[in-house]
């Protein structure tokens, strides 16, 4: 596995209790990066078998703000401000990747993008949102 060189954060996304039903595994990251896979599971789709639109953008959404946890002050929280997800294909079958890198790391937001691909490694989804640094009052 290329990715076991970073932390297993497995144990973050099991904290969060709406997390724990998107059926994300394999969960590893650091300050630069973050990887994980999920299954597509009926239960995600859409009428036609497709993963939703929705389950890919919570994903996104919940590895994103994970991405931005590792790069927070000592103390402070986040949340996210602004999403935006351009849907480039669908995922009938398999398995999805997500991989999220900061693309800004500031002292009041943090952006993060996160990509979605398929088993055949084609482009699924891009998320790019930015979630604010909450300071500790």
């Amino acid at each position: 596995m290329p990715d076991a060189d970073l932390p297993d954060l497995t144990d973050r996304v099991e904290a969060m209790p709406f997390a724990r039903r998107l059926g994300l595994r394999d969960v590893r990251g650091d300050a630069t990066r973050l990887v994980a896979t999920a299954d597509w599971a009926a239960e995600h789709c859409t009428g036609g078998s497709t993963l939703h639109g929705g389950y890919l953008m919570t994903v996104a959404d919940t590895l994103g703000a994970l991405l931005a946890g590792q790069n927070l002050p000592a103390g402070a929280g986040t949340t996210t401000l602004e999403s935006k997800t351009n849907f480039m294909r669908g995922v009938t079958s398999g398995s999805i990747r997500i991989t999220v890198e900061p693309v800004h790391v500031g002292r009041t937001t943090i952006v993060v993008q996160s990509d979605i691909t398929r088993d055949d490694g084609k482009l699924v989804s891009r998320t790019t949102q930015t979630q604010v640094v909450l300071q500790p009052r």
